[in-house]
């Protein structure tokens, strides 16, 4: 089976092919710049994308909208995530957690795909965890270096390789998902 990714983030694009590789789902990726919608819901941004992404592609799509959910700014920056990244960054996070006990937080990942005229279908995936006291690691992308996941062993993200991150991961968790539900479609 062969399905197009849309993404302009290539940190994704790799994790996803990894996952979906051994599986026997082959993906091209178009870094196409989507109209990214303002909302409080990453389903409702990632079913948005993956509506015009078909609509551009006129084939088999995907899209993936994620974001990071710190328990005590009240779910900031969650679906901001990519914004708040390329403006304050990871310091920028560590500052607003200086003094806080609490670092809770939790990655989630909702992935639209769109295989007809029918409407897109949604998967999601969380990965719980907290914020570090400082970055650690130097895989990944965005946030990975201050978030140490729950299901691993203390390391952060960005500490681990891509299959490890995959292992435990919201995407990894929502690709599987797709590839399950892709396998039922044959």
């Amino acid at each position: 089976m062969r399905l197009t990714f849309v993404t302009t983030n290539t940190g994704k694009a790799n994790e996803v092919k990894s996952l979906l590789k051994p599986l026997g789902i082959e993906i091209d990726v178009r870094a196409i710049k989507l109209t990214e919608i303002q909302s409080d819901s990453l389903e409702e941004i990632a079913m948005r994308s993956c509506e015009e992404a078909h609509e551009i592609l006129k084939e088999p799509v995907f899209v993936e909208d994620a974001g990071l959910f710190i328990e005590r700014l009240n779910g900031f920056p969650g679906p901001y995530s990519s914004y708040v990244y390329r403006t304050i960054g990871v310091a920028g996070i560590l500052k607003l957690m200086e003094y806080e006990e609490n670092r809770a937080a939790h990655f989630k990942s909702c992935i639209a795909c769109k295989l007809s005229r029918e409407p897109p279908v949604l998967f999601s995936g969380v990965c719980v965890g907290r914020i570090s006291h400082e970055p650690r690691g130097l895989s990944g992308f965005g946030f990975d270096p201050i978030f140490i996941p729950e299901e691993g062993d203390g390391r952060t993200f960005a500490e681990m390789s891509v299959e490890e991150k995959n292992a435990v991961s919201h995407r990894g968790k929502s690709v599987r998902l797709l590839a399950e539900w892709l396998r039922l479609m044959r």
